[in-house]
């Protein structure tokens, strides 16, 4: 029975460390001993994997690209803009495969216009972390326990005048790692995202261009707890970014564009106990949310030489990417993901075609890392959209 349940906390923290800290082949202790690593830690990091192919394959860059069916997750303020009246996105993401088989992301998301200026949406994202074999003392079998998390969010976007939008959103996060028994339960927590987008059409060289800047804080809401005594803050988010769009001609176009990412959770703060292991110095979860998000500015206490500023620095990711259309029918993608080596070391260079139709259209993405050993390694992405329109068309 423990061997399995350590089987479980195992995976989890894999996927903790694969999306918010350190890779999993180091030990993290070993890793604060050398003063180097301190990535910051949340709950439910689930929340944060790009759930869909076309912006995984731009180096997970999407809070200003133009409007398209998983503006949900990276910008609810893009529903504003976004084209057709009625749409939806289906897309699965085989996850980790480098260290287990069994365990998948599926996200779907829809969206339906009500009027000129004001778009509704709604999405779900399962991720499921496959299945686990309880047993005995003895080894027999007992039972068989899928543990899973699953994040539901209704989206409202709004023009506010000829190139601005907001949009703000609101979800339910439910996260089941270790079944119910007398020591744990399944987590619950609330959240919401806020958002702003602008987008500008331009004349450059002669030709139409379009220029988008994009903001969005995302998974702002409650702790979740797994026990009566631990609780964990959400992956708390702020994402900045820009995209340029130029049509070549009446058959080519191509896009360029960059986000730069920040956790609002608190950062760790660690001191040497008599043992000279590095232990950590306070609870950090015990502030509201609103202080740890304030907070979350100035609260790197400076590692491996650096002052806290330079360690607050650390903490932002950059995403860059860049998008070419054939016709507007047939795309290729290309990205870049940086994450500081002190805060995760996640880097890795992304690839990605699309193909659409007036109904349908399929997204495939490719992660290729640049770091070795890393478990992200041949991470491939799927999505299909639908454009409902097209159907009420004649």
């Amino acid at each position: 029975m423990m061997r399995i349940l350590k089987i479980t906390v195992v995976l989890t923290v894999l996927v903790g460390l694969n999306i918010n800290g350190a890779f999993a082949q180091y030990d993290y202790n070993e890793l604060l001993s050398e003063k180097e690593y301190n990535p910051i830690r949340t709950g439910v990091p689930f929340l944060m994997i790009a759930p869909d192919s076309r912006s995984a394959g731009m180096g997970d860059a999407g809070v200003a690209t133009t409007p398209d069916e998983a503006s949900i997750f990276w910008n609810p303020a893009k529903l504003g803009f976004i084209e057709n009246d009625f749409g939806a996105n289906v897309s699965y993401t085989p996850w980790l495969r480098q260290l287990v088989d069994d365990i998948s992301l599926y996200y779907i998301s829809s969206h339906y216009r009500i009027d000129e200026n004001q778009t509704i949406g709604a999405s779900i994202r399962y991720f499921s972390l496959g299945d686990i074999q309880f047993t005995d003392e003895s080894g027999n079998e007992l039972n068989t326990f899928n543990p899973n998390e699953f994040a539901i969010t209704g989206s409202y976007g709004r023009k506010l005048g000829e190139f601005f939008s907001m949009g703000i959103s609101a979800k339910y996060i439910h996260s089941n790692l270790t079944g119910s028994n007398t020591t744990t339960h399944p987590g619950n927590a609330f959240a919401f995202d806020l958002g702003m987008f602008y987008t500008k059409e331009l004349r450059v060289n002669g030709q139409n261009a379009l220029m988008n800047y994009g903001m969005s804080f995302t998974n702002i809401g409650s702790t979740i707890s797994y026990s009566d005594d631990i609780k964990n803050f959400l992956p708390m988010n702020l994402r900045l970014g820009g995209a340029f769009m130029y049509e070549i001609d009446e058959y080519n176009s191509i896009g360029a564009t960059v986000d730069f990412n920040k956790l609002l959770a608190p950062t760790t703060t660690y001191i040497k106990n008599e043992d000279d292991d590095f232990i950590i110095a306070e609870e950090t979860t015990d502030v509201s949310v609103a202080t740890a998000i304030v907070e979350s500015f100035y609260d790197a206490p400076g590692i491996n030489g650096m002052s806290p500023f330079e360690e607050e620095i650390k903490e932002i990711n950059t995403s860059v990417g860049i998008e070419y259309w054939y016709d507007k029918k047939l795309a290729f993608r290309s990205g870049f993901f940086y994450e500081p080596k002190e805060k995760g070391n996640r880097k890795y260079v992304t690839v990605g075609a699309g193909f659409k139709l007036n109904v349908f259209g399929i997204d495939v993405a490719y992660l290729i890392p640049t770091t070795a050993n890393n478990p992200l390694k041949n991470t491939i992405r799927f999505s299909l959209l639908f454009n409902f329109d097209a159907i009420a068309q004649p």
